[in-house]
């Protein structure tokens, strides 16, 4: 699942990254749409996700990838990534109790499919819960509950310590993609060196 915050409210140090620096909510509301875009089109495209779910209670995000066939469910009733990556797990639990449950952040412009394919496989393999670190190694990229296990997200500052000390296993696989999320401009830079999807390109063309 992927959540996606309300789009007023997403990635704001990154405003003015996609118009030369003016600051222009517009372009900035763009451009992290752009991000769960390209995100999103990674995870249609890999052989070894079998659902998608987008979790967001914005209207615009709802109407993107419901267009394209994207089952889009508002969060809960209570507010926080955390809680919205819970609330999905759910839902999806309640649907299928044994499947997996995967966890993907939504900046993540460079991600490649089979990037995510390995990753999933990665984590099949150890069982339980497992995580890739993001780029730093301090955050979290993507966490995957086996059958049989919760979710139990920790993300947020210093995630990758939480989740390995809540008992998720680290995964060993380069995959810069996986582990370039963006948050800052210079992120996001990093990011369109290893090759962004089209919908990033797009949004970042008129500034570069």
């Amino acid at each position: 699942m992927v959540p996606v915050k309300p789009l007023t409210a997403a990635k704001s140090r990154l405003r003015g990254a996609a118009d030369g620096g003016v600051g222009d909510a517009g372009a900035h509301i763009r451009l992290a749409l752009a991000l769960a875009h390209d995100t999103v089109a990674a995870v249609l495209a890999s052989t070894g996700v079998r659902r998608l779910l987008v979790v967001s209670s914005d209207p615009a995000v709802s109407a993107q990838f419901g267009a394209l066939g994207v089952e889009v469910v508002p969060d809960g009733p209570l507010g926080g990534l955390n809680r919205a990556y819970a609330h999905g797990a759910a839902l999806l639990r309640a649907r299928d109790p044994g499947c997996a449950v995967g966890a993907l952040q939504a900046d993540l412009p460079a991600l490649r499919p089979s990037e995510l394919d390995a990753a999933v496989e990665a984590a099949l393999h150890l069982g339980g819960r497992a995580f890739s670190p993001d780029a730093d190694g301090t955050g979290t990229t993507f966490l995957l509950a086996a059958p049989g296990h919760d979710l139990d997200p920790r993300f947020g500052p210093d995630s990758a310590r939480l989740h390995e000390k809540s008992g998720a296993r680290p995964l060993e696989g380069g995959w810069p993609g996986l582990r370039r999320d963006v948050d800052t401009p210079a992120d996001l830079d990093l990011a369109v060196a290893l090759g962004v999807g089209e919908h990033t390109r797009a949004v970042l063309a008129p500034a570069r």
